[in-house]
């Protein structure tokens, strides 16, 4: 057995932060920071402001050491020097909702991160209720502002720009980084074919036509712990919010934001399959030659073989990788319902790619997209050089319904429909799990006045005895006599008996 097998593994927690480009009328990038501020500010639901940063290490590294200092984007940095904006508090603007998620400010981009959740369903519900939230912040910044915002959910905004979209998997420590890397790398260069979102051109190196990732332009390391310049396909920022002796969390940069619902479960799911082998049994080990290229390789290949180079001047492809970590997880996982969906559903995709795109094309963004473009390009009589076609591609990313492409494609069928807008509103409010995600919601909801602070990894409350922090564990259940505590006290204890 392998030295970080896990006997007792536990379900794996995660969640999704998700920036969104936004574009406010008669505005420009000189704007972008305050915008963002004013926006996030605008946020017309209940919520808790009070985020605890004391656990936040964005430069603690998981081979060990800690960085002097994070890398930042050169044109970045000319919109953020030469204004006072406050402290970090009031720059970010951070909201914790009653649903346990934190809504604020990212580097000039409204952030939506969604509550922690057990199951691929639950978190792809959540994702896309994060969309309801910047919808209605959209129609409270324009009632206060009189300025209309639209919003995009997407990675890049054709000028150089990137922003991103995390994935967040908690590990055991005794998994490590050598090991994790290993398993992981493979699968976030291969998993792109189904669940890239699409792209017009290229931004770095040589041109072509459309790809499979909005983010793939944008790597430039195989791994490291930087997000915002020097982006690695892994990243390696050490930042667990929860016990550092017990957990990793795995921060996952190199993904798209997908507004097919499916596809987030999905992209989920596949990196959690490569976890559990690395936890409960023998990942596949593909040795990339060069996993930066690979992923560029990958995505800018449009004869839809995608050939991945290995060490040793040998070849294999996207699919065959995938197929890998689907035979090992089969021959050694007891799967559950959430991997064994995403196998059948990843497998049936791969055949249909080959052999039924108008089915493929329904459930994966790269593929609706690309048919939309095409559709279009045919009606108009252009090519891909045509320059509106980058505009094109940003409305299929617009959450407006009355705007976006995606919606317009959605309302057609021509893509699988997302969970309904009543299911997304109750997911503003709850959690749709017993886990910590929905303590911090309920102590947001009815605990408010009782709070000083909150973050991912505890609660404190400020009682009459001084402050009282309070551990919210990642692999607990928090009873659902939570919700039925009297008061303040009897709900704290509640919470230290959380399992």
């Amino acid at each position: 057995m392998n030295e970080h097998v896990l006997r007792d593994p536990k379900p794996i927690l995660a969640g999704i932060e998700t920036e969104y480009g936004l574009l406010v009328e008669g505005h420009g990038a000189e704007d972008q920071i305050d915008d963002a501020i004013t926006f996030v500010r605008s946020y017309p639901g209940p919520c808790f402001v009070g985020w605890d940063y004391h656990y936040e290490s964005p430069r603690a590294d998981l081979r060990g050491f800690v960085l002097e200092r994070l890398t930042v984007d050169p044109e970045d940095v000319k919109y953020e020097t030469g204004r006072q904006r406050g402290t970090d508090h009031e720059i970010r603007s951070d909201r914790i909702l009653p649903n346990g998620a934190r809504f604020y400010n990212d580097h000039g981009h409204p952030e939506y991160s969604t509550p922690e959740c057990w199951s691929l369903q639950h978190l792809a519900a959540h994702d896309a209720a994060g969309e309801r939230v910047l919808l209605q912040t959209a129609e409270a910044f324009q009632r206060e502002t009189g300025l209309t915002a639209r919003v995009y959910k997407n990675n890049t905004d054709f000028h150089g720009a990137s922003y991103g979209t995390h994935e967040n998997y908690l590990v055991r420590r005794d998994v490590g980084f050598e090991a994790l890397y290993k398993a992981v790398t493979p699968m976030l260069v291969a998993r792109q074919i189904l669940v890239g979102s699409g792209k017009v051109g290229a931004e770095s190196g040589k041109a072509c036509t459309y790809q499979l990732s909005q983010r793939a332009d944008f790597f430039t390391e195989p791994f490291n712990a930087e997000t915002l310049y020097r982006r690695p396909v892994f990243n390696t920022r050490d930042e667990p919010h929860a016990r550092p002796q017990d957990w990793i969390r795995l921060h996952v940069i190199a993904g798209d934001a997908n507004m097919i619902a499916s596809a987030t479960a999905r992209k989920i799911g596949l990196v959690k399959l490569a976890i559990e082998l690395v936890q409960r049994g023998e990942p596949p080990l593909w040795r990339l030659a060069d996993p930066v290229e690979a992923f560029k390789a990958v995505s800018r290949d449009e004869t839809y073989r995608f050939p991945v180079q290995l060490q040793g001047r040998s070849w294999t492809t996207a699919a065959e990788i995938l197929e890998s970590y689907f035979a090992a997880a089969e021959q050694t996982l007891d799967l559950d319902h959430d991997l064994k969906w995403t196998i059948d559903t990843s497998r049936a995709l791969l055949l249909d790619l080959s052999s039924n795109f108008e089915e493929f094309k329904k459930h994966v963004d790269w593929a609706a997209k690309r048919s939309i473009l095409e559709t279009y390009m045919d009606d108009e009589g252009i090519d891909w050089q045509d320059p509106g076609l980058t505009a094109f591609d940003l409305e299929y990313h617009n959450i407006d319904p009355e705007e976006g492409l995606h919606a317009a494609l959605e309302q057609m069928g021509a893509v699988e429909a997302n969970p309904n807008i009543e299911a997304l509103e109750s997911l503003l409010t709850s959690q749709s799990e017993p886990n910590r995600a929905s303590a911090r919601g309920l102590s947001v909801s009815k605990y408010g006045e009782n709070l000083s602070s909150a973050c991912w990894k505890s609660l404190t409350f400020e009682l009459d005895g001084g402050p009282i922090e309070i551990e919210l564990l990642p692999d607990a259940t928090y009873p659902a006599e939570l919700a039925d505590a009297v008061d303040v006290g009897s709900f704290i204890e509640c919470l230290r008996g959380a399992k």
